[in-house]
């Protein structure tokens, strides 16, 4: 307790020092990480600090990031371990080699989230590309991951895959993680020729114990339930996939300032299926915003499932996902990607973004969205791993999992200090309550000191104008 306590004096004396967005976020995670508290928790903070001053919270990468960085060939490149996450950074041309040993009979998913400059210009189809190959070359998959419609710039993710039990890239041995920009010629991005950051979260999947069905389930319900109805309840989103809220069954209110991006996470057993939708409200303003609110959903390895778009005049208008099939492991037979991804149990990420074009035609917001999720059919048990998968619980939901989703994973309500607060215990919750106080003080001191400042030097000014007899 006592070295805690040391740490979180030196982050605080930190603190004071770093600025907004980033650095604050940063910090905030850091004593999360030393005060035991939720991931979610120093977003949710964060989140609300930067609704007031209209401006996006930046990415938050998961405590505890490895940096790396990537090779321009194969021959050196740094390895990436299953289990843990690592952070580096993609130039505009060129490709990036990362290394993966792997046994024979694991499945390998490598996800990459490319996080742009917020100030960057981008066109629809910019955005990276990401595949797995082997020693010789030769490629096991290729995916990619592109801003879209709302010409926003924001984190997009695409998937690396080796599946064990296909006809190409088999065996135990080096394979290789290969990331590029997919940029297109003339485009905002490619003048400014900046570095974009990179998140990979590498996870491996066993074989099953016992062989099963290698067919997709023919028959599943596809009809879209009515929406879930009654009264939102507040849940502020986090900035990243390692800072995502819980979401349960229900329906939720965020807010959204133009350029910003909400991280959710939907805890969904074998045999369930997910339904989701948003909604964003009226605003005045006259205009058309194509892309305005993007909502994507991610399976447990954050390999892309569905997403949905809405362009926006100003009138409520929600955006809906595609049907989905129930979560059962034969579904990675099938073709589709809206099937093919839902194969595993665990937390489904639901992601929303809010185009920066919205600030030019309504105004910079905070904009309201209403998230309506609904979660249906019998849980059963999933198969049985011949070992276990790495990360351990990825692939599973539990009672802690499920209670999260619907309280937040708090019990102090949805005011993000009070959250602060309840999920640290008495004493715990008291040093970090006060580090923002302390953060708040400051910023209110400097203010003032600044505004007196501009006064001061206002009359200096006038003074000296003055004619002098």
């Amino acid at each position: 307790m006592r070295e805690r306590a040391r740490r979180a004096a030196w982050w605080w004396r930190y603190g004071r020092r770093a600025g907004s967005g980033a650095s604050r976020t940063a910090v905030l995670t850091a004593l999360c990480a030393l005060l035991a508290l939720p991931g979610g928790t120093a977003s949710a903070y964060a989140q609300a600090t930067a609704a007031g001053t209209g401006q996006p919270e930046a990415y938050a990468f998961a405590p505890g990031i490895r940096p790396v960085v990537g090779t321009t060939g194969p021959a050196t490149a740094p390895r990436l371990e299953a289990g843990r996450t690592y952070r580096s950074s993609l130039p505009r041309n060129g490709k990036l080699y990362y290394r993966l040993e792997l046994g024979a009979t694991d499945t390998a998913y490598v996800p990459v989230t490319a996080v742009p400059p917020a100030s960057a210009t981008v066109s629809a189809t910019d955005g990276i590309g990401v595949s797995v190959q082997d020693a010789g070359g030769t490629p096991c998959s290729f995916a990619g991951a592109r801003f879209g419609a709302g010409l926003s710039p924001r984190p997009v993710t695409a998937l690396g895959l080796r599946e064990a039990g296909k006809a190409l890239c088999q065996g135990t041995g080096t394979y290789y993680l290969v990331v590029r920009r997919l940029d297109t010629q003339g485009s905002g991005t490619a003048a400014t020729g900046r570095r974009w950051d990179l998140e990979i979260a590498p996870v491996t999947e066993p074989r099953t114990a016992r062989a099963g069905a290698t067919t997709t389930p023919q028959t599943w319900d596809s009809a879209t339930p009515e929406p879930l109805t009654g009264e939102p309840r507040d849940r502020p989103g986090g900035a990243g996939f390692a800072a995502a809220s819980p979401l349960g069954q229900g329906v939720w209110r965020t807010s959204l300032v133009p350029g910003e991006t909400r991280f959710y996470k939907v805890p969904v057993d074998w045999g369930r299926q997910l339904h989701a939708s948003a909604e964003l409200g009226s605003a005045t303003g006259h205009g058309y915003v194509g892309g305005a609110l993007n909502l994507s959903l991610y399976n447990p390895v954050r390999g892309y499932v569905e997403d949905a778009a809405l362009g926006y005049t100003g009138t409520q208008k929600p955006a809906v996902l595609g049907p989905l099939p129930p979560v059962e492991y034969a579904n990675r037979y099938a073709a589709p990607a809206g099937v093919t991804s839902v194969r595993f149990a665990g937390d489904y990420y639901l992601v929303l973004h809010l185009s920066e074009r919205m600030a030019g035609l309504f105004g910079r917001g905070p904009f309201g969205v209403t998230l309506r999720v609904q979660v249906t059919g019998r849980a059963h048990a999933g198969p049985e791993y011949a070992g276990r998968p790495v990360p351990g619980e990825v692939f599973t939901v539990s009672e802690q999992d499920r209670e999260a989703a619907l309280t937040g994973g708090t019990g102090g309500g949805d005011d993000p200090v009070m959250t602060l607060v309840a999920t640290g215990g008495i004493g715990l919750g008291t040093v970090l309550l006060l580090v923002l106080a302390g953060w708040t003080v400051t910023a209110r001191r400097t203010e003032r000191i600044q505004r007196a400042q501009r006064i001061q030097g206002i009359q200096t000014r006038v003074n000296a104008q003055k004619p002098t007899a």
